[in-house]
């Protein structure tokens, strides 16, 4: 933990620090998690679910468990709300990089369809949590392990869908498919997931550091835990995803840009569980500082993954600006929806 008495500068220069070394650390996943596809010839889809999705998925993690523990129950849960959000966002700034044709077009698998209805479905678990009535048992609220459940149950789905599907998108000329590199069976695998292992420290540590400087930072300027955290925080812990998504972009990797964000989501709605284990004054879904705008940044989440999916099945070609109609209305909903939170909801 970091000392409460460091000076207002030393805790921003840490933030910037812990952000700037997740970005670092993120920039050369994307390439490690594209070989590894390709040298266990597990594919994107998975690939990008399991291990990159997982390790971007870890500073938010500690992020969440760090404010919990910290006694900042708005914040966990705005986090990963908040990342989740952004996270989505980042595939419209991806579509921008991807000037083919439309992202969501190209990278169409029946893997990322499933991914992200799957998404939707937890979410929603965890809004009625906070909506319905607190109940807990052993201090944690049953929705926690309902959703732990839920998410392996995903994950294996996508696992099965992706190695067997019942159905396939119709290929076009933008199509690309996840097709491994001839050279990749010359890899070293325990190379490979050495590289993993040392970049997910590194992301770990980083997630902690940056939590812990974000809540000082919001005590020391006042601003309200569910901004800092949905904002700030959730951008830092997501820069991961960032980074490893417009660099799959750029490598040709389609399947697995998109796959790491949509499956990363999945273990971002995980950082409520683990908040919610962390938190031992009872249900963190119902605690104090858990107001109206979580539940406003839950409702968004899922509008903004709703969209997602619908340009999933459209499939539009190409859009405004080159871009799918879907990256256009998730920016906007995104930033509409955040100036609300900041501004109208107190």
């Amino acid at each position: 933990m970091i000392p409460a008495d460091w000076p207002f500068w030393a805790h921003v220069l840490l933030f910037v620090a812990a952000a700037a070394a997740i970005a670092l650390a993120g920039s050369r996943m994307a390439g490690l998690a594209d070989r590894l596809a390709d040298r266990t010839g597990l594919g994107e889809a998975v690939t990008g679910t399991l291990f990159l999705g997982l390790i971007t998925a870890l500073p938010g993690i500690t992020a969440s468990v760090t404010a919990a523990l910290q006694g900042r129950p708005g914040m966990a849960v705005s986090n990963a709300m908040g990342g989740i959000a952004i996270q989505t966002a980042f595939l419209a700034i991806a579509d921008i990089f991807y000037t083919r044709a439309n992202l969501e077009h190209a990278a169409a698998s029946a893997a990322n369809m499933l991914q992200t209805t799957i998404l939707i479905g937890l979410m929603t678990l965890v809004l009625l949590a906070m909506a319905g009535p607190e109940a807990t048992v052993f201090h944690v609220h049953p929705a926690t392990p309902l959703l732990f459940i839920a998410a392996g149950y995903g994950v294996y789905l996508v696992y099965r869908s992706s190695g067997s599907p019942m159905w396939r998108p119709r290929q076009t000329p933008e199509t690309v498919e996840d097709v491994p590199a001839p050279e990749s069976h010359h890899e070293s695998l325990s190379k490979l997931i050495l590289g993993l292992v040392l970049t997910a420290i590194v992301v770990l540590a980083a997630g902690v550091a940056a939590a812990d400087a974000a809540g000082h930072i919001a005590d020391a300027t006042g601003v309200s835990e569910s901004v800092m955290g949905g904002l700030g925080l959730a951008f830092a812990t997501s820069l991961p995803e960032l980074v490893t998504t417009i660099a799959a972009v750029r490598r040709g990797a389609l399947t697995l840009a998109v796959s790491d964000i949509v499956g990363g989501n999945l273990f971002d709605v995980l950082f409520v569980c683990m908040a919610d284990l962390a938190w031992l004054e009872g249900s963190l879904y119902h605690a104090k500082g858990v107001t109206a705008r979580e539940m406003f940044l839950t409702g968004l989440t899922i509008l903004l993954n709703v969209i997602l999916l619908t340009g999933l099945i459209y499939r539009q070609k190409r859009g405004p600006g080159n871009i799918g109609f879907e990256s256009l209305l998730i920016l906007i909903f995104y930033v509409g929806g955040f100036l609300i939170v900041s501004l109208a909801m107190s």
